[in-house]
C-alpha cells in the first residue's frame, strides 16, 4: 500500500491550515492599520479575576444593552473624541461593531487583555479599551486600553 496518496493529502491539509491562519492575521493587522479608532467604556468585572497572572479580565458597558439572543452587529454612535455608545437610532449610525454571543454573554471579540508580567499596575486605571473597527465588516480588534483622558495605558 503506498503512503503517497495520504502524505499528499496531509501535505494539501497543512497548507490550508497555514494559508486560513496567515489569512486571518493579515486580515486582523489591516484592520489595526486601516480600521476605525474608538473607544468603549469598560465596565466593573469581579475584583477577584480583574489581575490574574498576565491579563486583565475586560467587560464593555455596551455589553449590558445589547441582546444576548444571537450574534450580530450592534450600531454605535462615535463622539468627536472617538467615545463609542449604541446608537439608539440604528439607521443613522456610520459604524456597527459586529459581536458575537457565548455561553449567553456578549462578546466583542475580546475578554481580556494580556500584558507583560509584572507590569499589572500600568493597566489599573485602565476606563477605555481602544479598538480599531473594519467600515464593512464591523469586526473589531482590541490595540490597547487608555485611561479617563483617553492616554493609553
Amino acid at each position: 500500500m503506498s503512503t503517497t496518496p495520504f502524505r499528499v493529502l496531509l501535505a494539501v491539509a497543512v497548507v490550508l491550515v497555514l494559508g486560513a491562519v496567515n489569512g486571518s492575521i493579515v486580515a486582523k493587522e489591516r484592520i489595526k492599520t486601516q480600521g476605525e479608532r474608538i473607544f468603549l467604556a469598560l465596565a466593573p468585572v469581579d475584583p477577584r479575576s480583574l489581575m490574574q497572572g498576565d491579563y486583565m479580565a475586560l467587560r464593555f458597558e455596551i455589553t449590558n444593552n445589547i441582546s444576548a439572543a444571537e450574534s450580530g452587529r450592534a450600531p454605535l454612535f462615535v463622539d468627536e473624541r472617538g467615545i463609542a455608545t449604541l446608537n439608539a437610532s440604528p439607521a443613522t449610525a456610520r459604524l456597527h461593531i459586529r459581536y458575537r454571543v457565548r455561553n449567553g454573554q456578549v462578546w466583542l471579540g475580546t475578554n481580556a487583555y494580556f500584558f507583560e508580567e509584572g507590569t499589572a499596575g500600568r493597566y489599573q486605571g485602565a476606563r477605555y479599551g481602544e479598538f480599531r473597527v473594519d467600515r464593512d465588516t464591523g469586526e473589531a480588534v482590541l490595540v490597547g486600553l487608555a485611561d479617563e483622558n483617553l492616554r493609553s495605558k
